[in-house]
């Protein structure tokens, strides 16, 4: 079993990148307090028994993995943390610790986040009087809460439960007159997809009776909106100074660039898909349901009817930059893949997250720091240099280098300025020869 610190865990680990990952990982179990079982969950050793993954879904004929990395130096809300990231593509992770490390000379990253309310959707069809049954369903509204909430103990117990309904009514469509009644619930610590969708089932004959209609779907909404997660970060121009730019250019470039982002969809797309660059290794490690996740930052992005960014970046008034970012974040720390997977049950006891608004917080903060290491590398050497760099390694191991040798290949091609498969095969050759 791996001893309690005897001091505040700490996310600066200095010299993190020059040890072996076996020392990587001891040195984040150490500082998280993690058992000896769990460091070995993350090391993912065949951690994942064939009869579990075979009980998680369907037609299992094995298991398949991503490379697990954490990324360093976060603060949120003056509380340090490691944050597990599962992902293949090179310099995701380097770039989130790298900037921050900026952050955190600048007192970190301040988040919130909403309630954890989700909605679950009851569609009804062939409804003749759209409004009329609107105002009937309201009209129940405290049963049919009462109802939904009867089933479910423990969430009631817990604060939780259906808090009120919903009801839109769209008169013309493809498939005729149409009314949509909304749960809106606290799911507590849960994603809430089950939860929500269980509701549903169990109201929609009393919807049909109320309206007179046919009801079809009964399903929850990935467009939480009412569950959002924040994410802020205010960044001294000195800080971002690079040996060719002064900080204050730095920090205008930052902000041109997001501008694009918000006026030009096409901008918008790439600057989206980075922030979820860092968003999703963390969903996917915690064990949560990263397609969700995409679904409703998508949807979010497009909330006024054009695709827009879901960051801003601005110049205070005191000329200090300032980022802030604001997605939904449906996250849980219950139910799902991050009760039966042990690897994301390690990841969350690494992260020592208390609750799901937490976690989300902390999502929030990561997707604000990966669009942040986008945009500075784009208003000063662009984002391929260090990229390219980074993903040197992997040209070498596709070059046919191995162990010892990776390193030194990778990094004779980024000396030489060319980072391809046949400059990494003939550096090989010519430590042969």
């Amino acid at each position: 079993m791996t001893q309690a610190p005897d001091r505040a865990p700490t996310s600066r680990i200095p010299g993190m990148r020059e040890l072996s990952p076996d020392d990587r990982r001891s040195a984040i179990a150490a500082q998280a307090a993690l058992s000896n079982a769990d460091s070995l969950a993350l090391a993912g050793r065949d951690l994942l028994p064939m009869t579990v993954a075979d009980g998680m879904i369907e037609n299992v004929i094995g298991k398949f993995e991503l490379p697990l990395g954490v990324a360093t130096n976060f603060v949120v809300n003056g509380k340090d943390y490691l944050v597990p990231m599962a992902v293949e593509e090179p310099s995701v992770v380097a770039a989130a610790s790298y900037m921050t490390r900026i952050a955190r000379d600048n007192g970190g990253f301040h988040a919130s986040a909403d309630r954890p309310l989700m909605r679950a959707q009851i569609q009804v069809l062939g409804v003749k009087d759209v409004h009329g049954a609107r105002h009937r369903i309201l009209e129940q509204a405290p049963q049919l809460i009462a109802k939904a909430n009867s089933r479910d103990k423990v969430l009631i117990d817990l604060g939780g439960g259906c808090q009120r309904i919903e009801v839109q009514v769209f008169p013309d469509t493809p498939a005729g007159p149409m009314v949509v009644a909304h749960l809106v619930v606290d799911v507590r610590d849960a994603m809430g997809a089950n939860t929500v969708n269980t509701m549903a089932e169990m109201l929609a004959p009393d919807i049909e009776r109320l309206t007179g209609g046919k009801v079809r779907l009964r399903i929850l909404s990935n467009l939480a909106d009412l569950r959002l997660a924040r994410a802020r970060v205010e960044l001294h121009p000195d800080s971002l100074s690079t040996d060719t730019l002064n900080g204050a250019d730095v920090a205008s470039g930052v902000v041109e660039a997001c501008a694009l982002a918000i006026v030009d969809p096409y901008r918008a797309a790439t600057h989206n898909k980075g922030i979820m660059n860092g968003i999703d290794p963390v969903v996917i490690a915690t064990g949560n349901d990263w397609r969700a996740i995409e679904a409703g930052a998508h949807a979010y992005a497009a909330r006024d009817g054009r695709y827009t960014a879901l960051t801003r970046w601005e110049l205070s008034g005191t000329g200090t930059l300032v980022g802030t970012i604001e997605l939904p974040m449906a996250l849980g720390l219950v139910g799902g893949a991050t009760k039966t997977h042990p690897a994301a049950q390690a990841a969350l006891k690494l992260m020592q997250v208390d609750s799901a608004a937490e976690l989300a917080q902390v999502t929030a903060a990561v997707g604000l720091a990966q669009n942040m290491a986008a945009l500075r590398a784009l208003a000063t050497e662009g984002i391929q240099r260090g990229h390219m760099a980074l993903h040197a390694r992997n040209i070498a191991i596709m070059a046919g280098a191995s162990g010892a040798e990776i390193d030194r290949v990778a990094k004779a091609i980024v000396a030489a300025g060319d980072i391809s498969v046949d400059r990494a095969r003939a550096e090989m050759t010519q430590d042969g020869g």
